[in-house]
């Protein structure tokens, strides 16, 4: 079934479910960056809308309210992720359901920060919330939760942001401090200018708060975490996990005690052991012992393949 996508959002997540919608079946008819959006309700040209922001850093020549006023079918929310009241992004989800269109989220921000507000505008509207993209990348851990029912799922664990990973396995590997990795991650493009919401364990945090609502149907928020970050982490640390067969990894967890996220030595050679910029989420099952996923856990296409396989989920 062919849907009408609004997406709001131009950024690497963005832009990639627009260059990509068409290969699912879909057409986007609306997007929106910070300050303008362009609409044609008989579908826009992908390359002329990614070619434009390239070019002048712009979408168009319309207002984000145009969007929302527009005719759709499923509007995907792709703003950046924002914290406490998780506005505007919050706000454009409202506007969405109480309008009964879909809502597909790659924004983390309004289910992790308001879970509860977000099920009762879902619960009033004819329109559905889907939210794979927010919780790993590409790794379809929510569908695998939603698939086994999260009463038969106990725990989920695992290491949730690719930029930590990297810097605390580069720092295992190469006997680096943690400075010059970091240095050498935001050459690379691995580490944002300024990493604080990843290498503090903030990422890492409001992804766990978004499974431990998934599993506990709801209750959480980001102030319910207990949440420590690797910056504080020498590079001796590592060495002498080392000479113990062990590593350090940033583990976050969701269990019936709450969310944790923090530095933990873990096997060297074990399934939380990923390298690099890889996720892996363990899922701790009441009859099927743990199931472990792992892949990309960022990146534009990569995440545009989750919104984009949530789309095809709404009938």
């Amino acid at each position: 079934m062919s849907l009408r996508l609004a997406v709001l959002g131009a950024g690497a997540v963005g832009q990639s479910v627009v260059e990509l919608a068409s290969e699912y079946g879909h057409v986007v008819t609306a997007v929106a960056d910070s300050t303008t959006a362009t609409v044609d309700a008989d579908g826009l040209d992908p390359a002329s809308v990614l070619d434009r922001k390239e070019r002048e850093g712009t979408v168009g020549d319309a207002d984000i309210e145009d969007v929302l006023a527009s005719d759709y079918d499923v509007l995907v929310e792709a703003t950046p992720t924002t914290l406490g009241d998780a506005e505007p992004g919050f706000s454009h989800v409202r506007s969405a359901l109480e309008a009964d269109r879909h809502v597909v989220l790659a924004n983390k921000g309004p289910v992790a920060e308001r879970y509860d507000d977000l099920r009762a505008l879902e619960a009033d509207s004819a329109g559905t919330v889907q939210f794979e993209a927010a919780v790993g990348g590409a790794i379809p851990v929510l569908s695998t939760i939603s698939d086994f029912g999260p009463d038969h799922i106990n725990a989920a664990r695992g290491v949730l942001n690719g930029t930590a990973n990297f810097i605390l396995s580069r720092m295992a590997a190469e006997g680096l401090g943690y400075e010059h990795v970091l240095a050498e991650a935001q050459d690379l493009g691995v580490a944002e200018a300024d990493p604080s919401f990843d290498v503090e364990g903030t990422d890492a945090a409001l992804k766990c708060v978004i499974l431990a609502n998934v599993l506990g149907d709801g209750g959480y928020s980001l102030d319910d975490a207990e949440v420590e970050g690797i910056q504080n982490i020498p590079g001796s640390a590592l060495d002498l996990a080392a000479e113990d067969g062990r590593t350090v990894r940033l583990i976050g967890e969701a269990t019936p005690s709450g969310v944790r996220v923090g530095p933990r030595l873990v096997p060297q050679n074990g399934t939380l052991a990923v390298s690099g910029t890889r996720n892996i989420v363990q899922l701790e099952t009441e009859y099927a012992g743990n199931l472990n996923l792992s892949g990309r856990g960022a990146g534009g296409p990569e995440t545009a393949t989750a919104v984009l396989s949530d789309v095809s989920r709404i009938e």
